[in-house]
């Protein structure tokens, strides 16, 4: 089938390029007058996509889908030749080298008719909430995964022998480590075989970071002071801050999430933020005070915004860890919506951990009484310093576990979850701005140039069942491709990468899709080749390929940061400059 795609942007030296863009000014402006858009946009940022691939164009591309739908929980390892996906009653085992092959497992686990009728009873949806949706899938040991779902509003969690792929236990509690329901925000990381969880678990409960296994079991707290208001989950991440550091500190577990705004006052109107809470690994709460609590919880506001436009991103959708060569050096890239629900835009901002660490390490917040405006704490600060990990230096006093802190210390940290410092992005604004566009998740991978140079790419998809593709370019985005997933619009629920088998993943209400990581061969020419931008492609002298199997890059052509030059002295390049010449005189 003849791939269709649409080129949406030309090279700058174009005839009339100026022309052509205070034109697109004048009709941006107009359509968003015509719209009832509220506010101006930031051309620089609202980046088109610059080829449009139609789903009857896809190439490479396979596709899981079966009996069950909501297909939203994906797992898979660097070393495993399975991808796992968890659904609306099943958990599937794919081969991860071709989703689409007939070697596809299956767990089936549904809720029964007894339990479907009784979550009706409580007032449940019977075509939509009254189901087994499963919402954690992760491994637990070298031998078995855990999972963990809703089931009609009562959840449950199983272990999996992963060789056999079976249920290898009974069913067992799971209402404190998973939500009842499929749409409540939820994270969890199972590490070292313990489960930490982040979500509302019931109907009236207070939005909660738990730990559930093994003892001591942690939670949030939430008198005289709620360390969390209102809070919808969407990442976790752990970052080994352990790993060759010079005080002993202790790994930390990052949580992501928004929530009803603590810092109402008369110069800020926005009722729902966006944060980040950190804890440390080694938590195991306080001896009396804060007893079976967590004693490092600090959070601290994320902001993704544009001041000159009076753009303020403060929904957090999605967040990816970008892991570095060393902890210092992770990234976390999040996509930020609006807080008015009838207005479509999207922005992707991208924060450091060094940053997010010095806000740890500045200034509290604190509040009189659950009714006042919280303020900037300027008293004295008691030590060890409330909210940090055990290290080397604590060890050294003698307080080997925070069961070991002061009464002092664990009552600060009590009263005063907040940070007061906020964590601006690194590039001091969003990366991209999208009016027209709701993504929903993302994944990102470091690509290296023709060049030497690493370049951030990042897959993001749209309630639309759009993938865009784009690498990041000196503080900013650009969209490499949009390809259209499904004919019919869907959301996209999951994104996953995996650089062993070239290939993203994406998941959906209706299924799996597989996709090569690029696409080289769509480009038949240099220019094509070189105007793409991406990290993936160079042209060869005769073709576009993919950098990544050609063991020789030395002639290969490539301009990522400009996506101009190069193609002089091809003779394609040739040809389109007397054609230019001619075009001119």
């Amino acid at each position: 089938m003849k791939e269709s795609f649409y080129p949406k942007r030309r090279p700058a030296e174009m005839r009339g390029a100026r022309f052509m863009a205070a034109m697109l000014l004048l009709l941006t402006s107009l359509c968003a007058v015509a719209n009832g858009f509220p506010f101006r946009t930031p051309l620089d940022l609202d980046v088109t996509p610059r080829v449009t691939v139609l789903s009857s164009g896809l190439k490479g591309c396979r596709r899981f889908e079966s009996s069950a739908v909501n297909y939203s929980t994906m797992l898979l390892e660097a070393d495993s030749e399975r991808l796992y996906v968890g659904a609306r009653g099943a958990v599937f085992a794919l081969n991860a080298s071709d989703i689409s092959a007939s070697s596809a497992l299956s767990i089936e686990w549904e809720a029964s008719t007894e339990q479907k009728l009784q979550c009706v009873l409580k007032g449940k949806d019977n075509k939509t909430e009254c189901f087994n949706h499963i919402r954690l899938l992760q491994r637990f040991n070298s031998t078995h995964l855990y999972m963990c779902g809703t089931h009609a509003y009562m959840p449950l969690c199983a272990y999996i022998d992963e060789k056999k792929f079976v249920m290898s236990s009974q069913p067992e509690e799971g209402k404190d480590k998973c939500p009842y329901g499929p749409m409540t925000g939820y994270t969890a990381l199972i590490l070292d075989q313990q489960i930490y969880t982040a979500s509302r678990y019931d109907f009236w409960s207070f939005p909660d970071i738990r730990r559930n296994a093994p003892s001591p079991a942690l939670k949030t707290e939430n008198a005289p002071t709620r360390w969390l208001n209102e809070a919808d989950f969407v990442g976790s991440a752990l970052v080994r801050e352990s790993l060759d550091s010079s005080n002993g500190d202790d790994d930390k577990i990052y949580f992501f999430f928004t929530e009803k705004s603590h810092e109402q006052s008369t110069t800020y109107s926005h009722s729902r933020v966006a944060r980040v809470a950190r804890i440390c690994k080694g938590d195991r709460g306080g001896h009396l005070t804060l007893q079976k609590r967590w004693t490092s919880f600090l959070k601290t506001r994320l902001t993704c915004s544009l001041p000159e436009y009076d753009f303020h991103f403060n929904m957090l959708r999605s967040i990816f860890v970008m892991h570095g060569l060393t902890p210092q050096d992770t990234l976390f890239y999040g996509i930020f919506g609006l807080e008015w629900k009838n207005v479509k835009a999207s922005a992707v901002c991208r924060f450091s951990l060094s940053e997010v660490q010095e806000a740890f390490r500045g200034p509290y917040m604190e509040s009189q009484d659950s009714g006042s405006a919280w303020k900037e704490y300027v008293g004295k600060i008691p030590e060890p310093r409330p909210g940090t990990c055990i290290t080397g230096k604590l060890r050294a006093k003698g307080m080997n576990v925070s069961t070991s802190l002061p009464d002092e210390v664990l009552d600060f940290v009590r009263r005063h979850p907040l940070m007061s410092h906020q964590v601006q992005p690194a590039d001091r604004r969003p990366l991209l701005f999208r009016r027209t566009t709701d993504y929903t998740h993302m994944a990102a991978t470091v690509v290296q140039g023709v060049d030497e140079q690493m370049y951030h790419v990042l897959y993001m998809g749209t309630d639309e069942g759009w993938l865009h593709k784009a690498v990041a370019i000196k503080g900013q985005l650009h969209i490499i491709e949009e390809l259209q997933l499904f004919e019919e619009p869907e959301p996209v629920t999951n994104v996953l990468l995996s650089t062993e088998r070239t290939s993203v993943y994406v998941s959906s209400p209706s299924g799996v899709v597989q996709l090569p990581l690029s696409n080289c061969e769509r480009y038949t020419s240099c220019y094509d080749c070189i105007f793409s931008r991406d990290p993936h492609c160079a042209w060869s002298g005769a073709e576009c390929v993919d950098v990544m199997t050609q063991s020789k890059r030395s002639s290969l052509i490539q301009d990522i940061q400009h996506g101009r030059t190069g193609c002089e002295n091809t003779g394609y390049g040739m040809q389109k400059s007397y054609l230019m010449l001619i075009l001119k005189s």
